[in-house]
């Protein structure tokens, strides 16, 4: 399709089992968001302690830490569309309880951590489906759009999901209409799915052993182009992790209010979006490696210009060129990731992938927290984001094949290349 069509940008939409999984996926992600504003809310409400909040957050992350080698496997051995099917209808199952307890006038936060750790379980086995099913939904030609807009879809859905969840939760005093409406979305969702035919490509069933879980891992390892993107993005989220300081920011220096703050939290998603958009319509050409190098160096300096800044503008402009950048090295490396990976290792190789991010984010919260508490709030700031243009510098001497890296339509799984060398020799 040439460039200069106007279609070109919406090129994952002539598929339209792509466009029925980002209804899917839009439903889903905005039931998980509008309930996760309900639970907040509900067990601040019964313990009126931070703390708790905070737990909140940790049940649903340990299950994906403990469960990722399995779910990843899951993912490979079974037909991803079944695996996303069978993880929304647990969502509805999750949402259902929660509406139960809210309803029985609970006022125990231990029965609603139990549904979270639940919850959890079938996040850890639906993000690794959900994020390897996409290459089986459109042409290797229009993968890099797809993921433009998927990660569109995504923002999308967590900028509308919570503010429903709070207009629902104030109009009926409670957070039971909110868990309804989530049980019902996650049920529209599994109807999208149910219509999805997908064209997943040839691969053996693998029994599930020691070798075949930590297959993943290996790849990864063996792969150096697939380590060097997975793991500079763990590391320069880890270091950049100025937005869990943004509270301290809109108080103490840019001294605006709880309007400036959910401003602030906005700005990251705006750019973002904004980005994810402009390249689904215009698709990165060639030296996707240095791109992806740069674009993390972006996210480095729009830290740093946060850190220094005392100005509201011109912080929420800092955040929006931040999203924009983390948008750009997203794209690049879930396509390069997904490319490169062979299908009948996409699972295995997503849920190492998926570990990394929320790990990353996790501890990134956590750097911050502590290096703010040593250092103060600003040099803190201004440390990560120095050490994130570090990370690049080290990353692109360590990593010469991310360096090098060319146009991602030329990308070649690990099996296809092997089979061209083998056609050539011939």
């Amino acid at each position: 399709m040439p460039p200069s069509d106007p279609r070109a940008g919406r090129a994952a939409f002539t598929h339209p089992d792509f466009v029925l999984f980002q209804l899917a996926r839009f439903f889903i992600v905005a039931a998980v968001e509008m309930q996760a504003v309900a639970v907040g809310w509900q067990v601040y409400d019964i313990t009126h302690r931070a703390l708790d909040l905070g737990l909140v957050g940790l049940a649903q992350f340990l299950p994906g830490i403990l469960l990722f080698l399995v779910s990843g496997h899951a993912s490979d051995r079974f037909e991803r569309r079944k695996v996303l099917s069978a993880c929304y209808v647990g969502y509805a199952v999750c949402s259902g309880l929660l509406l139960f307890l809210a309803e029985s006038g609970t006022h125990s936060v231990r029965p609603i951590y139990a549904v979270l750790i639940l919850l959890g379980v079938v996040r850890s086995f639906n993000g690794t489906a959900s994020r390897s099913i996409l290459p089986q939904l459109v042409p290797d030609e229009h993968f890099a759009n797809a993921v433009a807009w998927n990660a569109t879809t995504f923002q999308a859905a967590t900028i509308l999901g919570p503010s429903l969840g709070g207009i629902l939760y104030a109009l009926f005093r409670g957070p039971s209409a909110v868990y309804a409406g989530a049980m019902l979305t996650a049920g529209g969702a599994l109807l999208s799915m149910f219509r999805i035919q997908t064209r997943p490509q040839a691969r053996k069933r693998e029994p599930m052993t020691l070798k075949t879980v930590f297959a993943g891992l290996h790849f990864i390892w063996r792969e150096k182009l697939i380590l060097g993107a997975i793991s500079l993005d763990l590391f320069a989220v880890l270091l950049g992790g100025a937005v869990a300081l943004l509270p301290v920011y809109a108080r103490e220096i840019l001294h605006t209010g709880p309007w400036g703050l959910g401003l602030l939290r906005t700005a990251p998603g705006a750019g973002a979006a904004l980005m994810a958009v402009a390249l689904a319509h215009r698709p990165l050409r060639g030296r996707a490696g240095p791109t992806l190098l740069w674009s993390v160096a972006g996210f480095g300096v729009c830290t740093i210009l946060f850190g220094i800044s005392t100005s509201l503008v011109l912080s929420l402009v800092s955040l929006i060129f931040l999203g924009a950048a983390d948008m750009i090295s997203v794209i690049i490396r879930a396509t390069l990731v997904q490319l490169r990976t062979p299908d009948e290792m996409r699972g295995r190789v997503m849920a190492v992938d998926m570990v990394f991010i929320g790990t990353s984010n996790e501890l990134g919260q956590f750097e911050s927290g502590l290096t703010a508490q040593w250092f103060g709030t600003v040099p803190a700031v201004l440390l990560g984001g120095v050490g994130t243009l570090v990370v690049i510098a080290l990353w692109a001497w360590g990593f010469p094949d991310l360096r090098r890296a060319g146009n991602l339509s030329a990308i070649k799984s690990v099996g296809e290349e092997a089979s061209v060398a083998g056609d050539r020799l011939q």
